[in-house]
């Protein structure tokens, strides 16, 4: 009896409340709530919603009015009224001109709002001209063609639905199905065209690459008609809106995979060009934007399904403003190195696999980081560079050399006849010319000057080769060669040594050096020494070619 007592109570109190709720448009909360409110099946007062509409009256009034509401439903749009301002004077933020002016859901119905007018709160001149065109969008001609053919018997309801709706599923989806075929066929086509015309060749991965573009490609393409033609089927607020939130959230998602192959897809043409280059410091910018790419993508998209979900996207760009900036004050050191990491892939002071000195490391560049530079030394060591040190300090690249230079000075004792002298330039002279490796064209041979313990002669050679190895082996054999002239010749290497004066004995022989300064023999040193050399060259080049082959 009591439970019956409270029933009964509870049913007075809410009709009394219905009966109560007046027309309050005082706020854009109330105006929006006013329209809905009385277009409700319990509270179903459509004269009281119209009064929401400006400029109009009575059944056209009436009309807009209720037209608007299926808009809104059948978009799945539905109002969160904690969100919906109170303030009789609000004013529009998002716009060029700040207005009285509030719109509902700016993302998905920028068209639809409501704004003040003479200290009331009424459906936008904007949105009052555009219902009808809204409403064509929302439910095109042919929704109307079909409801007026569907026979009595196709509005019995099915598994909760009716069967006029489960019939259109059936052809829906068998359009989508469709749909999602031909648009996947065509897409990878012009995907194909577009890729050959850009790179002028065909690769096999980014073929492959483009054919799983082209399918979420054509799943944006029946998402979109999906969108286009879900709200034809009339289904409840409820249902429309998880409906639309759900479809919403596959086209971000198929967004950002759509982007991420784009990147991909990108990275790889890139690549392709970055082998035609010479250096190959363009090889390591290629994972660097790729990382760097990938995480925009990512990044937006979340903050696109996190609009979804009804957060505030600018509160979410704030805070993570904020936490950047604490970020990059606590970490100083990393920003400098992303912007020392810049400042290389701009200058390019070096490529890949170039011989660098950089202070006191000296070794071949083997990889550029986003933060430090890794650089292997001779012993095969590895040392990591920061790259903001890097861009500060002197680089001495070795390996944009044309050629490499080797400078050394030959010490002969002082004792040493001119006439040695000059057959000892002469034959290193024609030692260089001989070198297959040494540049002809530069060099320089000459008796410099004196030393403490020595006559000085000079050796400038340039070598043809870059490599480290190649030039150690030239320098061998230049030098192979240097001391058997020496030993044809009868000259000897000078070494720091000090003159004593002593008095000559009888019988006592003198400790200096007989020198043969006979110009045939001279002659005969000198041509003896080159042909064992340009043998040793033929026979070194022939090894060479049969190594090879």
């Amino acid at each position: 009896m009591k439970n019956l007592l409270f029933v009964i109570g509870f049913l007075s109190v809410s009709v009394y409340a219905q009966d109560t709720i007046k027309v309050d448009l005082t706020n854009p909360n109330a105006t929006i709530y006013t329209h809905l409110y009385f277009l409700q099946p319990d509270s179903y007062q459509p004269e009281k919603s119209a009064t929401t509409i400006q400029g109009y009256t009575g059944e056209e009034a009436i009309n807009k009015a209720i037209r608007l509401k299926q808009i809104l439903d059948g978009k799945g749009l539905l109002v969160d009224f904690s969100k919906v301002p109170r303030n009789p004077i609000h004013r529009d933020s998002i716009g060029y001109v700040k207005s009285y002016k509030y719109i509902l859901f700016p993302n998905r119905m920028p068209l639809i709002s409501v704004e003040r007018v003479n200290g009331s709160w009424y459906y936008s001149t904007e949105t009052i001209q555009n219902i009808a065109i809204l409403y064509n969008e929302v439910f095109p001609w042919y929704v109307q063609k079909i409801q007026k053919i569907i026979p009595e018997a196709g509005s019995k309801k099915m598994f909760g639905l009716e069967i006029w709706q489960l019939i259109a599923i059936a052809v829906f989806l068998l359009m989508a199905f469709l749909v999602f075929y031909l648009v996947k066929k065509t897409a990878f086509f012009i995907l194909r065209k577009l890729q050959y015309r850009i790179t002028g060749s065909s690769n096999e991965e980014v073929r492959e690459v483009l054919r799983k573009l082209a399918h979420p490609i054509s799943l944006l393409v029946v998402i979109g008609f999906i969108n286009r033609v879900f709200p034809s089927l009339q289904f409840g607020l409820e249902v429309n809106t998880l409906a639309f939130l759900g479809l919403d959230i596959s086209e971000t998602i198929f967004w950002i995979y759509v982007f991420l192959k784009l990147v991909q897809v990108v990275m790889r043409i890139y690549a392709e060009f970055t082998k035609r280059t010479h250096g190959k410091l363009d090889d390591q910018l290629v994972p660097i934007l790729h990382n760097f790419l990938t995480g925009i993508v990512i990044f937006l998209g979340a903050l696109k399904l996190l609009t979804l979900f009804g957060v505030d996207a600018t509160t979410v760009i704030a805070g993570a403003s904020i936490g950047g900036l604490a970020v990059a004050l606590a970490s100083q050191d990393t920003v400098k190195n992303l912007i020392g990491t810049i400042m290389i892939f701009v200058d390019k002071p070096f490529h890949i696999g170039d011989w660098i000195e950089a202070d006191a490391v000296v070794g071949t560049v083997e990889e550029v980081g986003f933060r430090s530079t890794r650089i292997r030394a001779a012993d095969t060591s590895i040392f990591q560079i920061p790259n903001s040190k890097l861009a500060e300090i002197v680089i001495n690249n070795k390996g944009l050399r044309l050629y490499r230079r080797y400078k050394t000075n030959l010490g002969l004792r002082y004792d040493t006849p001119p006439e040695l002298i000059e057959a000892f330039v002469k034959g290193i002279k024609e030692i260089v010319i001989a070198h297959p490796e040494t540049r002809t064209e530069s060099y320089n041979v000459e008796f410099t000057g004196f030393g403490d313990s020595a006559l000085l002669i000079m050796i400038n050679v340039y070598f043809k080769s870059l490599e480290w190895g190649t030039e150690q082996s030239s320098k061998h054999r230049l030098h192979i060669a240097i001391v058997k002239l020496a030993k044809a010749l009868g000259v000897e290497f000078a070494f720091p040594s000090s003159t004593v004066m002593i008095e000559q004995f009888p019988d006592k022989n003198s400790i200096d050096l007989k020198y043969n300064t006979d110009q045939d023999q001279i002659s005969l040193a000198i041509s003896e020494t080159l042909s064992s050399f340009s043998k040793e060259s033929i026979e070194r080049s022939s090894f060479g070619k049969d190594d090879g082959e």
